[in-house]
């Protein structure tokens, strides 16, 4: 671990662990200089959360710093190695335009990666340029942290920089640079590749960095590797569940997408559900729905059967007692899922405890919101205030039928009805990143320079149970359109 004396005035105080891996994890590249870096926008909290000085960060040293126009001191830039299965189908992958700084240590002791996405070619970018375009890097600085703010684990944005430099896709567009922090980069995608080119040694050195970085305080017992396997199982069911309360769609499940810690990652195509539809694809490339929103917990349970594979050769000596090991643990995922997810829907209802017909009323809510197209966020948004209107779901003899089921629900709890509408204030947020208002603030920036409308947004997004005035402008769903929203995976 670096010490205080290695801290640069700007507050990097970078240990690199990974770096002492074995060599088949990574290849050292340097990032590649840009013209002209300019700072659009900091994360000033996360900034100082991770012991960094936001003051230092705007001046030209540490937009250097941002934008990899330098390296910090005792940083060891490295491109990640890892494997996937994209669309069902492996893949031998790698950091293709992403750069781990290395692992920053906070004041609390804390252990953060820092990665620049944008930055340059590595080993592993075949075809591409290795570079970012604005609009996608502002995308998922605003999703990540809207997420952040809604309580879902995920990686988070300290900076995007613009390089000065246009990045050819379709169209000329501006160049940027995104600096991210999370836990870690591990993949399922990580163990695939250790297990698909490394050794056996490889794929128990990295199981044992990953128990050592992420799950010291797990209990368990003498099979360690179980232990891991399960606590990743665990994080998962907690991670989509969250994802499903908030409506979330991630868009790109593919096992290099999932990470092991259970953070949300990479938000190429991803968005927030207006109408409720459990069918609801925006990726532009999921023309079969694979990665639809009512998919997302099949597809997490199938990621963890490819991850439990690469561990299956540490869980016992013997073949057939380690794939029954496996499988045991992989059949908690639905049961768990369903905890996490109930737990959450009950919240979301205002439901202080637990009986046994909860799914029925909840699952029918929402055949009903589906049924008439009825706006997730804020249907609930409406339960919780009383106000139901502006939805023709709310007028039909359905509804009013389910409405009776939940109030006679709602008295038999002990608890008076103001915890049952703080756990609901709580739970329903005034606002998500819609995603009308997130392409607003998209084009402004691109097309104008403007990043008012960003500043303006994420400052509503930050604390979205506020319930706020100022928030509500951001809670109105888009206008009716004839054209489906897409969204692209933004290289």
């Amino acid at each position: 671990m670096t010490t205080e004396n290695n801290m640069s005035a700007t507050g990097w105080n970078f240990d690199n662990s990974y770096y002492r891996l074995p060599k088949a994890f990574y290849r050292q590249v340097n990032p590649s200089p840009v013209q002209s870096p300019k700072l659009v926008i900091l994360n000033s909290s996360l900034a100082e959360s991770l012991g960094l000085n936001p003051h230092e960060l705007q001046k030209p040293e540490g937009v250097a710093d941002l934008s990899g126009n330098q390296v910090p001191e005792a940083a060891l830039p490295l491109a990640q190695a890892y494997a996937g299965h994209q669309f069902g189908h492996f893949t031998m992958l790698g950091d293709g335009r992403a750069i781990l700084l290395g692992e920053q240590i906070t004041p609390r002791g804390e252990r953060f990666d820092i990665q620049l996405k944008g930055a340059g070619r590595t080993p592993y970018s075949r075809q591409g340029d290795g570079r970012a375009t604005l609009g996608p890097m502002l995308r998922e600085y605003i999703i990540s942290e809207a997420m952040h703010a809604l309580g879902i684990p995920t990686t988070r944005s300290l900076a995007v920089v613009t390089t000065g430099e246009a990045v050819f896709r379709e169209d000329a567009l501006p160049g940027a640079v995104l600096t991210r922090s999370a836990a870690s980069h591990l993949r399922v995608g990580t163990f695939q590749y250790a297990a698909k080119l490394g050794t056996f040694e490889d794929v128990r050195i990295l199981a044992d960095y990953t128990l050592n970085r992420h799950f010291q305080s797990q209990a368990c017992d003498e099979n360690k590797y179980l232990c891991l396997l399960q606590a990743v199982i665990n994080r998962q069911a907690i991670l989509i569940a969250k994802w499903q309360l908030a409506g979330f769609v991630h868009g790109v499940m593919n096992t290099d997408n999932m990470t092991v810690c259970g953070e949300t990652i990479d938000y190429g195509p991803c968005a927030f559900m207006d109408t409720f539809n459990q069918a609801t694809v925006f990726s532009s490339i999921d023309t079969g729905g694979r990665y639809a929103y009512g998919n997302q917990p099949v597809v997490a349970a199938w990621n963890l059967t490819r991850f439990a594979e690469t561990l299956v050769p540490l869980l016992h000596s013997e073949h057939t007692q380690a794939v029954k090991l496996a499988q045991e643990a992989l059949a908690r995922f639905d049961e768990l899922y369903r905890g996490h997810w109930l737990a959450g829907m009950r919240s979301k209802l205002g439901l202080c405890n637990a009986e046994e017909a909860d799914e029925s009323l909840i699952r029918s809510l929402l055949g009903l919101m589906q049924e008439h197209g009825a706006d997730y966020t804020n249907t609930f948004l409406a339960l919780t205030f009383s106000n139901e209107g502006g939805s023709s779901l709310f007028d039909t003899a359905d509804f009013a039928a389910w409405k009776e089921r939940w109030q006679a629900r709602l008295a038999r709890q002990q608890e008076p009805g103001g915890a049952s509408h703080q756990l609901m204030r709580g739970s329903n947020p005034a606002l998500i990143p819609r995603n009308h208002r997130v392409e607003e603030a998209l084009a402004a920036a691109v097309t104008n320079e403007d990043y008012s409308l960003t500043t303006r947004f994420l400052d509503a997004l930050a604390s979205p149970y506020a319930h706020s005035a100022n928030q509500a402008e951001y809670a109105l769903p888009p206008e009716n359109s004839n054209l489906p929203y897409q969204t692209y995976c933004g290289t």
